[in-house]
């Protein structure tokens, strides 16, 4: 695997979707682009919610992608367009500290994480002045990581025009943290698929270190996914910062009463390796230490011997500060037990198994129940498409990305690809206008497709 994002040449004049990025550009700012920068989304196929925790997931780039065109000048300005009208042109000087609005989450605000963060990681002042036009395929809010790919996409775009260089494992560590200007306190996965993909493996995606293994999907399997068409921006919302907060507190709980230093430890992966115990034995240890009712304050307070202002400042995030109430014991089992089927999950791929179909599918189904009773991250709506996907001939369905909205995806015998399709179709898009009008973006197959990368005119 080359190390770093690779720069290939190519004729915009052969590539339809090239030109028509370039045919914007040229009519927006009267120029041509220098060169063009892509990031794919990514299906997560098993893995949920466990990445900020510590723990390994299995994800595959996705064909969709963030397509920028640029030009770099000295005007001493970022100038950002889109070719979907609905999200507004924006301009930023160069000169000025890169200000990032998380209160009011607009798509111009992902792309400057990105160009925040190649900025603080070279110390450049200022700037490179750049123009560019965006151009996505992956439906927004859906739970394919359009703004993981936005942020990877623009990071790759101010290393370039800034005439920098990192390695894809770089870049992706940057993409991550910088993320979080915008509030998402994710855990890598997004980024660091969309930039160390390779086109038809999966990958098995293991942080600190951080390093990727192909994992080679069973012959006969189709991975179809489908968008249950409610829409959740994570920035906008409290839902994913306040899992996150409940894991960082299951955490602190958990050390506490194995007499670990709790003050130093922020994820449930790391009281496993404190402990040097198995994933069986932090089930155990879940359904001994930590009761089903909810948490208050006040308990946690009492248990970790801390005072009410450090709870609020050490173990709660901008957008959490509201909730009075936690859930430790659900989060926590789901996080390990979740642990335990990516495992899983690649050891069936590696053993090439005539079962493997059978069982991944179980692993994927157990996944989403798990998702949708312990961690909460469903709803309604998804539930009920993934119940369509298993009964139109999926052997495995579940959530993908964050939840609470978004894609399912199903693994489905490529036999029955066709016929599963038609039957997902009449049975959830078309019994709805609004989401027969998106089915055509909202239901696809997905091969496993290739990482970040620059493209050169000829």
């Amino acid at each position: 695997m080359a190390t770093n994002p690779p720069k290939i040449k190519t004729a915009t004049s052969a590539n339809e979707r090239l030109q028509k990025v370039r045919n914007t550009f040229e009519k927006k700012y009267g120029e041509s682009p220098l060169f063009y920068a892509c990031a794919p989304g990514r299906v997560n196929l098993i893995g949920e919610h466990i990445d900020y925790c510590g723990y390994s997931v299995l994800p595959m780039a996705i064909e969709q992608n963030i397509l920028a065109a640029v030009s770099v000048n000295n005007s001493g300005r970022i100038q950002l367009a889109n070719t979907n009208p609905q999200y507004k042109d924006f301009t930023v000087s160069c000169s000025e500290d890169i200000a990032i609005d998380r209160d009011n989450p607009k798509w111009h605000y992902y792309f400057l994480c990105g160009v925040k963060g190649i900025q603080e990681k070279f110390g450049i002042a200022p700037l490179a002045g750049m123009s560019c036009v965006v151009d996505g395929t992956i439906p927004p809010s859906s739970g394919l990581s359009s703004s993981s790919a936005l942020v990877c996409c623009a990071g790759l775009v101010t290393m370039e025009a800034n005439q920098k260089s990192l390695s894809k494992l770089a870049l992706a560590e940057i993409c991550a943290k910088c993320e979080r200007y915008i509030g998402t306190e994710g855990g890598g996965m997004d980024q660091s698929i969309s930039f160390l993909a390779e086109r038809g493996t999966a990958k098995l995606i293991e942080f600190q270190p951080l390093r990727a293994t192909d994992v080679k999907l069973p012959d006969g399997a189709v991975f179809v996914i489908s968008n249950c068409c409610v829409e959740m921006n994570k920035a906008a919302s409290s839902h994913f910062n306040i899992r996150v907060v409940e894991c960082r507190i299951a955490t602190k709980m958990l050390a506490q009463v194995k007499g670990l230093d709790s003050s130093r430890l922020l994820k449930l992966a790391q009281v496993q390796t404190e402990l040097k115990a198995s994933l069986e034995d932090m089930l155990a240890l879940v359904d001994e230490v930590l009761h089903p009712e909810l948490y208050s304050r006040e308990e946690i307070c009492k248990a970790l011997g801390i005072t009410p202002e450090q709870f609020s400042t050490e173990l709660l995030s901008a957008n959490t500060q509201h909730v009075t109430h936690f859930k430790l014991h659900q989060r926590a089992k789901h996080v390990y037990g979740e642990a335990a089927r990516v495992l899983q999950f690649k050891n069936v791929c590696d053993s090439e198994s005539d079962k493997s179909i059978r069982l991944l599918g179980d692993l994927m189904n157990q996944s989403h129940a798990s998702c949708r009773d312990l961690y909460e991250c469903s709803c309604p709506e998804l539930d009920q498409l993934v119940d369509i996907c298993l009964k139109s001939g999926a052997v495995g369905s579940r959530l993908t990305g964050a939840g609470w909205g978004g894609c399912a995806v199903s693994m489905v015998p490529s036999e029955k690809v066709e016929f599963f399709i038609q039957a997902v179709r009449e049975a959830y898009y078309l019994t709805d206008p609004r989401r027969a009008a998106m089915e055509k973006q909202s239901l696809f197959v997905s091969k496993p497709g290739g990482g970040a990368v620059i493209f050169l005119e000829e």
